[in-house]
């Protein structure tokens, strides 16, 4: 059972919320909260075997599930800021030079530095190499003279689930990918109407 990867729940409107267990998916097939399913991935799930009847009880599950949920805060949430998804974010690139590094020879760069009053929030946040940080210092890359090679932003709620887990199904992140596009296409439109008329 330990092989079953985590299923991807969705609300009701087809929104990704989050990877749950396949122990909570099968609680929520139990309580009748599965609205629907998406994706081509089931598993089957065995139980206990019927002391009277003899046979084992089952259920099947799908690798994406939509959920009937009263509470919309989990899908409104900022996704927490960790070295892991940021340095994925930026796929292994530095920032600053655009080499791309394994994780140990990566660090986290405030573009404001912290101790100038930088928040330590995905907007402010970028993947430096270490020699980049130092050479940054305690500086803006404006003073450093280190134009950044990326703005740095929030993923969406599908940018960050499929950063956040590292076993992803074909059918999950066919679905996630989709949900991410729109979210690029968003932030691409937003960039394009701050730009001043020529």
């Amino acid at each position: 059972m330990d092989t079953i990867p985590a299923i991807l729940k969705i609300d009701r409107g087809g929104q990704p919320v989050a990877w749950v267990h396949w122990q909570t998916a099968v609680c929520l097939y139990a309580r009748d909260r599965v609205c629907w399913e998406a994706g081509a991935e089931r598993f089957v799930i065995h139980g206990g075997i019927n002391a009277r009847s003899g046979l084992q009880s089952h259920i099947e599950i799908g690798s994406i599930i939509a959920v009937a949920e009263h509470s919309r805060r989990q899908r409104r949430s900022i996704p927490n800021l960790t070295n892991r998804t940021l340095f994925q974010r930026d796929q292994h690139l530095c920032l600053y030079c655009g080499l791309q590094f394994p994780t140990h020879l990566l660090t986290r760069d405030h573009v404001i530095p912290a101790s100038r009053g930088g928040k330590t929030v995905w907007e402010n946040c970028v993947t430096a190499c270490r020699h980049c940080n130092q050479r940054k210092d305690d500086r803006t890359p404006e003073e450093a003279q280190m134009r950044l090679l990326a703005v740095p932003y929030i993923p969406n709620r599908a940018e960050y689930l499929i950063l956040s887990n590292r076993r992803i199904l074909a059918d999950q992140m066919e679905f996630l990918l989709a949900h991410a596009q729109k979210g690029q296409r968003q932030r691409a439109e937003r960039n394009f109407d701050c730009r001043p008329a020529a």
